[in-house]
């Protein structure tokens, strides 16, 4: 049985459909199983769920329960997880963050991700990068000298400079 808190997220049991929070899945075999959550509006969830190998089951004791009981023991397990909002940024500061970046690679650098910070979410730090303009060439490239090729092949011409 999987549960979210809110209820009515799609579930995918190792990527295949389940059905909706609440719902209930049959398993033959035990393991850890990959558990996806998907609601709109939510963070999607993706949880590695380890289901561990009730005693029941372990050997020899799984002889006794398979063979001897008159009844088939059930094996129910219940997971039950929390969904979190998605963090949705406001457009004024998207729209202003676009800007500074538009500002800075015509000035000739890229200004770090964390420039503009948005509560609750976590961007990485990059170094500034001096952006070339239009028309400049990068760095040169040095071709090594004419070489025979070990084969026995025709020598090697260096590429001209551009």
């Amino acid at each position: 049985m999987v549960r979210s808190n809110p209820p009515g997220a799609m579930v995918y049991v190792d990527n295949q459909p389940v059905g909706t929070t609440p719902c209930a899945t049959d398993f033959v075999y035990y393991g850890t199983r990959e558990i996806r959550l998907v609601k709109p509006g939510y963070e999607t969830l993706t949880v590695n769920q380890p289901i561990p190998v009730p005693w029941f089951e372990i050997p020899p004791i799984d002889f006794v329960s398979e063979n001897v009981v008159p009844n088939k023991i059930q094996d129910y397990r219940t997971v039950s997880y929390n969904l979190v909002p998605q963090v949705i940024v406001p457009t004024e500061q998207l729209l202003g963050r676009a800007e500074e970046l538009r500002q800075s690679t015509l000035q000739g650098t890229v200004l770090p991700a964390t420039a503009t910070s948005v509560p609750g979410v976590s961007t990485p730090v990059l170094p500034a990068v001096p952006v070339l303009p239009p028309g400049a060439a990068g760095p040169e490239f040095i071709a090594p000298p004419a070489t025979t090729l070990p084969s026995g092949g025709q020598p090697l011409e260096p590429l001209p400079a551009s």
